[in-house]
């Protein structure tokens, strides 16, 4: 198949078919498919959950997901053809991810978006937009997905072979193409996965951390004026900031063990533009701290009572679609001081 780019003068410029591993390196294409992972699987989203996952026998997982049903997908990627020890190695990797649970996905995730109070429940069900009568088992099943510029007869057969037994397996073939200008195109075909199936100390490599600029860069006109005053009021009150992959969380410095008072998200978040609770879990009051559950629940009843909270999980969020008034941002942070006061009077556990 040719390829052609239609320049401006109507001339055709041929883009040429090469081997992606003459000019770039394998990471190369695991940070497209990472950018891209709503393309991965045949039927549907994938939320990357892991890169470079280690396994118990020390061997590197490319990437790990789970899909909307929760089920947990190994993919491993080959910038050249797939050798026939690749689905060996890919069944390896599943056999290792059948035996976690979901604390482990959730550490996971947790080291993947450096968010260590994240959960993984609420981290999916706002990913996947779940109703709210949508249940999900984690990690009842196990997918494989291999992609590589060739896959070769050998994978295609095996690999049709296990999806007639019931194990889901997804092979990806890409073409890449360059033109005498410097552009590039990546182009893909499920190869095997179109035909129906039967339905039957861990360690990630992290995404990169924003900065102050750059989250307040990211926010619309209403997130700048709300979280330009919470950050100002965390640095007068020398609150420790910890910056994660999209937000960030304040914190109060107990004896060096830093406890959250609250977490906020940009608007391309999976949380949207938003300020989370720390009551219960996500490493504030409730997990980290001696308190009584009945003191928890008077500062849960007076965050609703503020009329800028709602139920979110576990947690309350602030959500931060409008236009608030600086009374409404006062009100958000005289609560999240009264939090910051409760902490400071209470013993770690």
């Amino acid at each position: 198949m040719k390829i052609f780019n239609i320049k401006e003068d109507g001339k055709f410029e041929e883009f040429s078919q090469t081997h992606f591993q003459v000019d770039l390196e394998e990471s190369i294409l695991e940070n497209w498919l990472e950018s891209n992972s709503d393309d991965i699987l045949e039927d549907g989203k994938l939320l990357i959950i892991g890169r470079q996952v280690t396994t118990n026998l020390g061997s590197i997982i490319d990437l790990l997901g789970i899909d909307r049903e929760g089920n947990t997908v190994v993919i491993e990627l080959k910038r050249d053809r797939t050798p026939r020890e690749t689905l060996a190695q890919a069944l390896e990797y599943a056999s290792f991810v059948e035996e976690l649970d979901t604390d482990q996905l959730e550490e996971i995730l947790q080291r993947y978006v450096s968010d260590e109070a994240l959960n993984l429940a609420s981290y999916h069900r706002n990913y996947f937009e779940l109703a709210s009568d949508e249940a999900v088992s984690f990690n009842k099943e196990q997918r494989i997905v291999l992609v590589g510029q060739r896959i070769t007869g050998e994978i295609r057969q095996t690999a049709s072979f296990l999806r007639r037994k019931g194990l889901r397996v997804t092979c990806l073939e890409f073409s890449y193409f360059q033109a005498n200008g410097g552009k590039h195109l990546l182009s893909y075909d499920v190869v095997v996965g179109k035909e129906p199936t039967k339905i039957k100390q861990i360690t990630s490599g992290a995404l990169p951390i924003v900065s102050q600029d750059s989250f307040m860069e990211s926010l619309d006109k209403n997130g700048k004026e709300v979280f330009g005053q919470l950050l100002k009021f965390a640095a007068e009150k020398s609150f420790p900031i910890h910056w994660g992959t999209k937000g960030f969380s304040m914190n109060i410095d107990k004896k060096g063990v830093h406890v959250a008072i609250c977490y906020g998200y940009p608007p391309k978040a999976v949380f949207k533009q938003s300020v989370y609770t720390a009551l219960v879990g996500r490493g504030g009051f409730l997990s980290k701290l001696d308190v009584p559950e009945s003191e928890m629940n008077q500062f849960w009843q007076e965050a609703q009572a503020t009329g800028l909270f709602q139920p979110a999980g576990r947690e309350l969020k602030v959500l931060i679609n409008r236009k608030f008034n600086n009374t409404e941002i006062q009100t958000l942070i005289g609560w999240l001081e009264k939090v910051a006061a409760a902490i400071e009077s209470h013993e770690l556990k």
